[in-house]
């Protein structure tokens, strides 16, 4: 179990570095409403997006970002409307999804879906 939790930092942390790279401000991250956290909160311009990172060693039974289901999705939608009222944020949000593949090698291929599902 331990080795699935350190991929799944390791994939948080490089979708990170991506989202400072694109011009994102890191807002929060890891943060837990109820059953829910929401791994990367961050903000572009005027718009809050909240990020699910999936982070996968192989696409066997399917691409990481195929994992998501709607319950996950309704979860995430909860936590998110908790982190507005928290912060007081009532304009332009979206939900965006980071699929990283690594391989043995540690190399990552990240691909990031904005606007993934609608809230």
């Amino acid at each position: 179990m331990a080795k699935k939790h350190d991929l799944g930092n390791k994939g948080e942390e490089y979708a990170a570095k991506h989202l400072l790279a694109e011009g994102y401000t890191i807002e929060a991250r890891n943060w837990r409403f109820s059953r829910a956290e929401i791994d990367i909160i961050a903000k572009k311009d005027e718009a809050l997006i909240f990020v699910e990172v999936k982070t996968r060693s192989y696409d066997y039974y399917g691409k990481p970002e195929e994992s998501i289901k709607a319950w996950k999705e309704a979860l995430l939608i909860d936590a998110a409307n908790a982190y507005m009222r928290m912060v007081g944020h009532d304009w332009e949000i979206r939900f965006d999804i980071i699929s990283i593949l690594a391989d043995k090698s540690g190399k990552m291929r990240l691909t990031h879906f904005e606007d993934a599902f609608f809230g």
